[in-house]
C-alpha cells in the first residue's frame, strides 16, 4: 500500500467540436451551452476523483498537425474553474513576454480571494516560438527567455509581499505598486524546464518543478541537478512528474496495447513536432518511441503494466523526491486500482 501523493491533471480546456479531449480540434466549436455542458461536467469529475490539483495549460496557437490544439484562455478559464469547484487548487501556465507581472500580480490577487486561498501559478518560458511570432510577442534566445521569466518571478513575489513594490529590470519595471486587495494567502510558483537556465531559476526562485516523463535515470539526473544548484541558493524545490498511466490486468496485456499505439505513430508528424520545438531544450530530446506518444512524454515515465507494477514504479519515483503526479485521467483502471492509494 502506498502513501499519499499530490496530484495534477489538465483541465478541460482544449476541444473537438463540443467535446472536451486532449487531442487537435476538429469541427465547429461549441455554442455557450454546450461548453459549459462540456467544461462543468469534467471539472466535476476531477474534483470528485481527489485530485489535489489541476493545471490550466495555455496554447496560444496549435496548427493541429505540428502541434496540439490551441485552448481556450487560461485567465477565463481560471476565474470559471474557481466559481465551480470547492476544494482543488487551481495552478494557471502564465507565459511571460504575453503579460505584464505586474497585472498578473492583480489578477492573481483576485483569484486569491475569490478561490478561497487555491490558486498557484505555472511561470512559463515558452517553446512553441510560433506563438510568439503570431502575437508579437518578442521570443528572446533560450536564455533570454528564462532572464524575462526570472524577472516575471521577482515582481511577481515582490508584489505579493512588499507594498509599495517598486523594481527596475530589464524587461520589466514597477513605480510604488500597490495591490488593493493584498493576497490572502503565500504565493506559490510553478515552472517547468531541464535546461541549465531551467535549473537555476528554479533553484532561485521557484518551487515546484514540472517534469516531463522519462526513465529513472533522466528523472533522477534532473532531480540531483536542482538539488545540487540548491545547495548554493538555500532554498528547496519540490518535483512534479508527467505520467500517462496504462494500466491493464497483466504487464503482457499493457505492453501489447503501448507496442499497438507504437505501430501507428505518423513519424511525420512526429519529426514536424520534434522540429516544431527547436527552441526548446528538452521537449522530445530522446529517440525512444515511448515518448512520441504524447507531447510531454508522459509515457515514458512507464506506469505501464499491472496494478501491482505501476505500484512499484511509483515508490520508485518517490524515493527520487517525486511529491506531485500529474497525469491524464483517462485510464480507468488507474483511476480505480492506484489512484484512491494516492489521494487518500
Amino acid at each position: 500500500m502506498m502513501g499519499n501523493m499530490l496530484t495534477c491533471t489538465w483541465a478541460p480546456t482544449v476541444f473537438a467540436g463540443a467535446r472536451v479531449v486532449a487531442t487537435n480540434p476538429t469541427g465547429e466549436f461549441p455554442d455557450s451551452r454546450a461548453l459549459r455542458g462540456a467544461v462543468l461536467p469534467a471539472l466535476e469529475r476531477i474534483e470528485a476523483l481527489g485530485l489535489s490539483h489541476v493545471l490550466i495549460a495555455q496554447r496560444w496557437w496549435g496548427s493541429g498537425a505540428e502541434m496540439e490544439g490551441s485552448s481556450l484562455d487560461c485567465l477565463a478559464m481560471t476565474a470559471l474553474f474557481a466559481a465551480h469547484t470547492e476544494r482543488i487548487r487551481l495552478v494557471t501556465a502564465i507565459h511571460p513576454g504575453f503579460f505584464h507581472p505586474a497585472a498578473i500580480a492583480k489578477w492573481g490577487t483576485t483569484m486569491d480571494w475569490i478561490s478561497g486561498g487555491r490558486w498557484d501559478i505555472n511561470v512559463t518560458s515558452g517553446w512553441n516560438l510560433r506563438e510568439f511570432d503570431m502575437y508579437g510577442i518578442d521570443t528572446l534566445e533560450h536564455d533570454q527567455r528564462y532572464a524575462r521569466s526570472a524577472e516575471f518571478i521577482d515582481v511577481l513575489r515582490g508584489a505579493w509581499t512588499t507594498t509599495p513594490f517598486s523594481y527596475e529590470g530589464r524587461f520589466y519595471r514597477t513605480d510604488g505598486l500597490e495591490l488593493e486587495p493584498r493576497p490572502s494567502t503565500p504565493l506559490t510558483v510553478f515552472q517547468g524546464g531541464q535546461s541549465d537556465d531551467a535549473v537555476a531559476m528554479a533553484a532561485a526562485r521557484s518551487d515546484w518543478m514540472f517534469l516531463n516523463g522519462g526513465s529513472l535515470e533522466r528523472i533522477e539526473g534532473i532531480v540531483e541537478r536542482v538539488r545540487t544548484a540548491c545547495r548554493a541558493t538555500g532554498r528547496t524545490v519540490r518535483f512534479a512528474l508527467y505520467a500517462a498511466p496504462l494500466v491493464r490486468r497483466t504487464d503482457a496485456e499493457a505492453w501489447a496495447e503501448i507496442e499497438r499505439r507504437i505501430g501507428a505513430i505518423d513519424r511525420d508528424l512526429a519529426n514536424r513536432r520534434r522540429a516544431a520545438t527547436g527552441g526548446a531544450e528538452g521537449m522530445w530530446a530522446t529517440t525512444e518511441d515511448l515518448s512520441l506518444l504524447d507531447t510531454n512524454e508522459g509515457y515514458a515515465a512507464r506506469l505501464i503494466g499491472s496494478p501491482e507494477t505501476v505500484y512499484e514504479r511509483l515508490e520508485a519515483l518517490r524515493a527520487l523526491g517525486i511529491e506531485m503526479l500529474h497525469f491524464d485521467t483517462r485510464d480507468e483502471l488507474f483511476n480505480e486500482t492506484i489512484l484512491p492509494e494516492l489521494v487518500g
